[in-house]
């Protein structure tokens, strides 16, 4: 079959985070704000989910869960889900987990919550590399914990660890857990197996706590593999993997994410304290299933798209902003560019697109903790037309901004 991701869908008025919910997710503010463009003119460039259809076989597998026609407490008592992920696991990456190992939460974020609040006590720490998806910092502030940051360095538009910091950090006696991102979110990197290797020895050395956030990990281009701490760390028992097909299939409103936890008292901890007490959304649940065993063509086709859209936006800002530091990431379908030489003196950048091109998009400090400031994250998991008018309105405001002509 061959999928159309040119589609274009209206998403207004669905309760849509990405349509609706822009107005306080991204300026903390209500209805009264006010922009020089209508909501619909808007190019949404900005909250991790896709402006693609779900693959037809998960909406199917959906369609036959209603056709069932009853909704009630439901929860995973069978081995299907478990054979359809593990599975998945094994061909995808080579790896695998025992059954009893995996529990259930309606997103990464809320384990990330539940998670930190059990294994850190009040005079521990948390560790986050930088810059590092928001929600990691608010984790630790919501259990009144103190996070610690180690900033990646960046080389020619190319991040990489700072061991020398990292270990640091590591080595203080109050350091419990290290909250690590793989694939990296928002610059996109895939961790070498090396780097990988080097970030577990220093955990095993100081005995820390790791939660492997890896729910970017089958969006990567074509050609590179991904490779799950739990393979680099196979007898470690104080590593803890989320993963969830949402991101990869668009099914982040369905609220659901796996858990694997190794150690046997925090694994029973955190389902004491599961505030839904195991029960999980019984469509949610057919439509994981059915990605993980049947949305594997659809996922390349995506794959191989989101490559094109990628190429598309290094191709212009070559040619249009030669001065932004740019590389197309590894993994993700978003891109993390560098607009400090045009926009040194705009403090709240997603303000200043939203207001001067119509464009909604994250970046900065504010939004991705720390060693952000002047970058901003353009969700390009969108049809390629919707792509170039956003890019367009995008390289226009900072032209006018910047006083540079457009080249002939």
């Amino acid at each position: 079959m061959q999928y159309d991701f040119d589609e274009i869908i209206d998403r207004q008025h669905t309760n849509a985070l990405n349509t609706d919910g822009f107005r306080s997710y991204i300026f903390h503010a209500g209805p009264e704000k006010k922009f020089p463009f209508t909501d619909e003119a808007f190019i949404r460039m900005w909250v991790a989910d896709m402006e693609f259809a779900a693959a037809p076989e998960i909406r199917e597998a959906i369609k036959r869960r209603v056709d069932r026609k009853i909704f009630g407490y439901t929860a995973v008592f069978d081995d299907d889900y478990y054979q359809a992920f593990s599975h998945w696991c094994n061909t995808q990456y080579g790896w695998t987990f025992l059954k009893n190992e995996m529990v259930f939460s309606a997103g990464v974020v809320p384990a990330l919550y539940e998670l930190v609040a059990d294994l850190v006590r009040d005079d521990e720490k948390v560790m986050i590399t930088t810059p590092a998806y928001g929600h990691f910092k608010y984790a630790a502030e919501y259990s009144r914990k103190m996070e610690i940051y180690s900033p990646l360095k960046i080389e020619k538009n190319h991040f990489h660890i700072d061991f020398e910091d990292f270990e640091k950090k590591a080595a203080d006696p109050k350091m419990k857990l290290l909250i690590w991102c793989n694939p990296h979110n928002p610059s996109g990197r895939i961790w070498s197996e090396t780097e990988l290797k080097r970030v577990a020895a220093i955990v095993e050395k100081h005995g820390l706590w790791i939660i492997s956030d890896e729910i970017h990990c089958d969006l990567l281009r074509q050609g590179h593999t991904h490779i799950p701490m739990g393979k680099i760390m196979p007898d470690y028992h104080k590593l803890i993997t989320c993963m969830s097909a949402s991101k990869t299939f668009n099914l982040a409103g369905l609220m659901l994410s796996t858990i694997i936890i190794r150690d046997t008292a925090l694994r029973k901890l955190f389902k004491a304290r599961d505030k839904n007490n195991g029960s999980v959304n019984s469509l949610s649940l057919a439509a994981h299933q059915a990605a993980y065993t049947e949305g594997a063509p659809w996922l390349e086709q995506l794959k191989a798209y989101l490559d094109g859209n990628f190429l598309y936006l290094q191709n212009i800002l070559y040619k249009q902003l030669p001065a932004c530091g740019f590389t197309i990431p590894e993994s993700t379908y978003l891109a993390w560019i560098d607009m400090r030489p045009y926009l040194k003196n705009i403090e709240d950048i997603p303000a200043f697109f939203a207001e001067q091109a119509g464009v909604l998009l994250e970046g900065g400090n504010p939004l991705f903790v720390g060693n952000a400031d002047g970058f901003i994250r353009l969700n390009l998991a969108m049809p390629r037309s919707v792509l170039a008018e956003g890019v367009r309105r995008i390289i226009a405001a900072v032209h006018t901004h910047a006083c540079i002509g457009l080249p002939g």
